[in-house]
């Protein structure tokens, strides 16, 4: 039986209620992997050295659609690159967040005006106001967790849909 402290919290804010609620943190990322198809990866880099490259190339063999922002680049993994989320012409399922803490309340803002549904904050970045900020307006967010090793340990249940091209 799963643990009631492992719980999403319930949220008076209807769309992460409709999705999410009484799931336990695990079961609702499974679903969020399984329903998204589009990843808007702020801060992703050219650099093969970088961690945004890897999970990012890690996402794009597992079929989801990488879209690259970063305003110093322009393109990545064969994707154009934008220099704003509010520059990005298509519907972004998640807004994966690979800038330092200081730059999360801006990125946030940002996915709310976009209408993002979800956004993930990368290992080792946490901002609960922005975390807040973000659920008020009806947005699931995961903080301080590695998507590729999410998905890795789901990899037999997640099951994502091709997106249309």
């Amino acid at each position: 039986m799963a643990d009631p402290a492992n719980k999403v919290p319930s949220s008076p804010y209807p769309a992460t209620n409709a999705e999410f609620a009484g799931m336990s943190e695990a079961d609702a990322i499974t679903r969020m992997l399984n329903s998204s198809k589009t990843i808007a990866v702020v801060g992703l880099s050219s650099n093969r050295m970088r961690a945004s490259f890897h999970v990012a190339e890690y996402l794009q063999s597992a079929g989801y659609k990488i879209i690259p922002v970063n305003p110093n680049e322009t393109a990545v993994l064969g994707e154009k690159s934008y220099a704003r989320l509010q520059d990005v012409p298509i519907s972004i399922d998640v807004v994966q967040i690979f800038r330092r803490t200081i730059f999360v309340p801006e990125i946030v803002e940002a996915a709310i005006q976009i209408k993002a549904r979800r956004v993930w904050m990368q290992e080792g970045i946490v901002n609960a106001e922005a975390a807040e900020r973000a659920q008020r307006a009806g947005i699931f967010v995961v903080m301080n967790k590695c998507m590729l090793k999410e998905h890795v340990k789901r990899s037999r249940s997640v099951q994502i849909a091709k997106p249309n091209t």
